[in-house]
């Protein structure tokens, strides 16, 4: 089959810019959901904990790692350092204290379904040779503050071969310089993973730790990726990307999710996000 110049660039590069490939009404639906979606959400109990105690203390991380390690087949929220006090309540607006919700939204609710099922992915999926690839998780990502440090997705998700995983991430805003768009180092994604998260031993101090170490990438080789609102960015396992610090007044929405070539892969059994009886990872063609 003809490689088109498309994804020889994708290839290339390991990763690939499709402006307006979503329609401003479609990335409105979804941040209008997800404010219903935040604005009906419980805390968690692990945020609730006045803890005092070490053992305390204890169980409350436990609590957390647990909330973490389960919420591949479920909506769950992950909230900003420091938004919530002791007893759970919101020290800033309830909107601005989550940094993600995930990671099966693609799941459960009918608006996320609906965009990472849409005719146009599927029909990229085939595009991109893809012939059972399965969506392994979801997020949304409300991007306030904080940089993402510089680091390749199959870290995360880790495949036996490698180069099984892609990642879908569509601005549903535009992602400027300002307020923390990707960054990439071109041609990165050919030279195997640095690091991997693994779960930890049943009864360690953390849920999950990590297998050697991301090397000190050099700032001159990555390149800015900022991209319109409705735009994807296709994202190779194995590319090297990060984002800046949000410095605007501006919010930078994303939806992202997670596709994997099932056809002769291994999923990796130490990977922190597993498949449960109650959700394989569904088809991505319907």
């Amino acid at each position: 089959r003809a490689v088109t110049p498309v994804l020889f660039q994708f290839h290339k590069d390991g990763f690939l810019v499709l402006e307006h490939f979503f329609s401003a009404e479609e990335c409105d639906s979804m941040r209008s959901q997800m404010q219903r979606i935040v604005a009906e959400m419980e805390v968690p109990p692990h945020c609730r904990t006045a803890f005092s105690t070490r053992e305390e203390e204890q169980l409350q991380a436990q609590g957390s790692s647990d909330y973490f390690l389960t919420s591949g087949d479920k909506i769950r929220f992950f909230f900003e350092k420091g938004v919530l006090d002791e007893k759970g309540n919101f020290l800033i607006p309830k909107e601005k204290s989550v940094s993600k919700v995930g990671h099966a939204l693609h799941a459960h609710d009918p608006v996320f379904k609906q965009i990472t099922h849409s005719p146009k992915v599927q029909e990229l999926g085939r595009k991109l040779g893809l012939e059972r690839p399965v969506v392994v998780q979801s997020s949304y990502i409300f991007k306030s503050l904080l940089a993402v440090t510089p680091h390749q997705d199959a870290t995360f998700l880790h495949t036996e071969p490698l180069g099984r995983i892609l990642g879908f991430w569509i601005a549903l805003e535009d992602a400027t310089q300002e307020n923390g768009c990707l960054w990439f180092i071109p041609g990165s994604h050919t030279s195997g993973v640095a690091r991997r998260m693994v779960r930890a031993a049943s009864g360690a101090s953390t849920c999950v730790e990590f297998v050697g170490s991301e090397p000190a990438y050099d700032d001159k080789q990555f390149i800015p990726l900022p991209v319109r609102k409705g735009g994807l960015i296709l994202i190779h396992g194995e590319v090297v990307h990060k984002s800046e610090l949000n410095s605007s007044e501006s919010s930078r929405h994303v939806f992202t999710f997670h596709v994997m070539e099932a056809k002769g892969t291994t999923w990796s059994k130490e990977n922190w996000l597993q498949p449960t009886p109650e959700l394989p990872f569904p088809s991505l063609y319907t």
